[in-house]
C-alpha cells in the first residue's frame, strides 16, 4: 500500500503540475489571440484550436487529481448519517463505481481516438485524436486512484491528499 500510495501521489503531483502549466498556456495563447486580433489586425488561426486542446488537457488532468484528493462531488451528508459499517460499504461501493466509471472512460475514449486518428485539425495539422487521449490517460488514473481508496477504505487508512 505505501508504494502504491507513494507512486499514485507522485502521479497526481505531476499531473497537476501539467495542469498548471496548461493554465499558463492557456491564458498565454488567449493573450495573443486578443493582442494579434486588436493590436495587430492579424487574428493567429492556430489560438483558438491550441486554447481548446489544452482546456482538455487541463480538466481531465485536473479531474483525476479530484478523485485521488477527495475533491470530486460526493453525499457526504448521507454518508455521515450512516452506521459506520454501512458507511465503509457505502463508501466502498462509491469508489468502484468511480473506478469503473474511469475504466469505461478510457477504454470509450482510446476507442474515439483511435477512430479519428486519421483527421487533422486543420489550423494546427495535428492529428484530431489527440482530443480524445486525455480522456484515456484520466480514465485510467481514476481507477487506479479509486483503487487506492478502496485498499485504504478496506484498511482503515486515509488517502492523504498530493500537496501536504
Amino acid at each position: 500500500m505505501r508504494y502504491l500510495t507513494l507512486f499514485n501521489a507522485t502521479l497526481a503531483r505531476w499531473c497537476m503540475y501539467a495542469a498548471v502549466a496548461g493554465l499558463i498556456g492557456i491564458v498565454a495563447t488567449v493573450a495573443w489571440q486578443v493582442f494579434g486580433r486588436y493590436v495587430l489586425n492579424d487574428t493567429p488561426t492556430w489560438a483558438e484550436s491550441t486554447a481548446l486542446v489544452l482546456i482538455l488537457y487541463v480538466t481531465m488532468f485536473g479531474a483525476a487529481v479530484g478523485v485521488r484528493d477527495a475533491g470530486h462531488i460526493g453525499l457526504e451528508s448521507l454518508l455521515i448519517l450512516a452506521p459506520d459499517r454501512l458507511r465503509l460499504r457505502l463508501e466502498v461501493v462509491i469508489h468502484l463505481l468511480v473506478g469503473s466509471f474511469g475504466l469505461v472512460m478510457a477504454w470509450n475514449g482510446g476507442l474515439l481516438a483511435e477512430s479519428v486518428m486519421a483527421y487533422k485539425i486543420p489550423t494546427l495539422g495535428l492529428p484530431e485524436g489527440i482530443n480524445h487521449i486525455p480522456s484515456v490517460i484520466a480514465g485510467v488514473l481514476i481507477a487506479l486512484f479509486s483503487l487506492e481508496h478502496i485498499i485504504a477504505l478496506v484498511r482503515g487508512e486515509d488517502v492523504e491528499p498530493s500537496w501536504y
